[in-house]
């Protein structure tokens, strides 16, 4: 039976109360974004000024022996270059789409869209260089130039983000959305953008004609009415952003959908994959004999994104190797004096697309551990349900302190350096494990695994097989390279209190 409107009027008024805050007026929303829009422009010219002076300290003032003097170094001459240069890049930037809502906080797609503009607008210097010949500007100063505009700007802008997201997550900068189908699909898109605080949309519910309006979908979210009632509820509550779970509606609901909204100008439509709760590793479109075709990405990781991570395993595990060289010849000699064996542990596990590698670790159980786990058939069975036993009689009296303090995964550094393992990533597991991730376990296998991880941050072996598989997907779909950094900073108090750790 369909509800009347005055049953949904009532259920929009009050839907406050299972956990959306009330929807703030277009015009609050639009002043919003022109008060960040003037943020960053003003960010953005004194920045590039900033870098501008700076590279004339560098070339001119510090004697840097690599320079020559080869030109007038009259800081007249190059302020008056820069009082042109700055404003000049800021219409680059503008050019390049860099004060466009659909390029802001958007982290690496951003700062690529800034060294792009700023490699523009150092070019044209140049070209006016060599095409006026009374104008010569040390070409020092010209290379410094373009890489200090580039940091400075990236840098005020990472700044002014972290700013936005703070007030994301009191409420500001966000834009209503509503989700259109409550099935699995639309479930999971609702938990991920309510748990991802600066998303930047304020999901306020979802509309569905299988579900009972008033339905409870997620824990905040309610079913706010029918289809046929989308129009009304989307005025009512000033909707943005209109997000489909495809999934759950008919070819000739998304066509009514795009007909009704795919040319608003104030509600954005967007489609999911129809995969959200499969697929983690983003989709691609690509174009044969002019028609549209989606693919699944093979990894999760590409482009600027895999750099940055590859880069961030290199340099923090080659640092980790040396200034820790001691402590592993040491650990070796130790373990070796403690029990008969090998020092090391190889662990076959699986590995980026499903290739496996041996893990390396520090032994930390007797080499008679089978036989061991024969004679007590209750661990034996405990191991094959929990991957993990809470009290092994395998393990050492040295490999007890060594799990305490996570020392034995030390040699995974080496891996890291083989670009088998990251230094954060999925929990590694076995081939055997595999068939534990069900559905999720071709997403797994589309990034390397980690030395730590949310797993180890959120408990380590205290935390339910079920629960580690969440976590470990909800890393994959939500990675930044921000997220690697604040994972690693997690991990040594946890490390250190020995959370989780036997």
């Amino acid at each position: 039976m369909e509800s009347s409107p005055t049953q949904v009027e009532t259920l929009v008024d009050t839907q406050p109360a299972f956990g959306a805050r009330p929807a703030r007026p277009a015009t609050t929303t639009k002043l919003q974004w022109l008060i960040f829009v003037g943020a960053l422009l003003l960010s953005d010219l004194l920045m590039a000024g900033l870098g501008l002076r700076i590279a004339y300290l560098v070339r001119f003032e510090l004697a840097v022996p690599i320079f020559q003097l080869e030109v007038n170094p009259s800081i007249l001459f190059y302020q008056r270059v820069a009082l042109l240069m700055a404003p000049a890049l800021l219409v680059v930037y503008a050019l390049s789409g860099l004060y466009q809502e659909e390029n802001l906080l958007g982290g690496p797609k951003e700062y690529s869209l800034i060294f792009r503009g700023t490699t523009v607008g150092l070019v044209a210097l140049m070209a006016a260089e060599f095409l006026a010949i009374p104008l010569v500007i040390a070409r020092g100063w010209v290379i410094l130039a373009w890489l200090l505009v580039a940091f400075f700007v990236s840098l005020g802008r990472f700044l002014l983000r972290r700013v936005i997201y703070q007030l994301r997550r009191r409420g500001h900068y966000l834009k209503p959305a509503l989700i259109v189908g409550a099935n699995g699909e639309g479930t999971s898109l609702a938990q991920q953008l309510i748990s991802w605080e600066t998303s930047g949309l304020r999901v306020v519910g979802f509309v569905d004609d299988a579900s009972g309006v008033g339905s409870r979908v997620t824990k905040e979210l309610v079913t706010l009415g029918t289809i046929d009632q989308l129009d009304e509820i989307v005025n009512r509550l000033g909707i943005e952003e209109l997000i489909l779970a495809t999934s759950s509606l008919s070819r000739v609901q998304m066509l009514s959908m795009f007909e009704r909204y795919g040319f608003s100008e104030t509600v954005n439509l967007r489609m999911s994959s129809g995969l959200f709760e499969i697929i983690t590793t983003g989709l691609n479109v690509k174009e044969f004999a002019y028609v549209p075709l989606v693919g699944v990405n093979k990894l999760r990781l590409t482009g600027t994104d895999w750099i940055l991570k590859a880069a961030l395993d290199y340099v923090l595990a080659t640092t980790a190797l040396i200034l820790l060289a001691p402590v592993l010849i040491g650990l070796a000699i130790v373990i070796k004096l403690d029990s008969p064996g090998p020092i090391i542990f190889r662990r076959r596990v699986m590995g980026l697309n499903g290739q496996t590698f041996d893990a390396f670790k520090f032994r930390t159980m007797v080499v008679e551990g089978m036989e061991i786990l024969k004679a007590h058939p209750e661990l034996e069975k405990e191991l094959l349900e929990k991957h993990k036993l809470k009290h092994d009689p395998r393990v050492t009296r040295l490999g007890r302190w060594l799990r305490r303090l996570s020392l034995d995964e030390l040699p995974q550094l080496f891996n890291v350096l083989r670009r088998e393992m990251s230094l954060v990533g999925p929990r590694m597991i076995s081939p055997a494990e595999m068939s534990e991730y069900e559905r999720w376990g071709y997403n797994l296998l589309t990034v390397q695994p980690g030395i730590t991880g949310l797993w180890q941050v959120r408990g380590r072996s205290d935390v339910t097989y079920e629960e580690r598989v969440r976590l470990d997907m909800y890393y994959i779909r939500n990675w930044t390279i921000w997220l690697d950094l604040q994972l690693l900073w997690q991990t040594v108090p946890t490390v250190l209190k020995g959370i989780g750790a036997y």
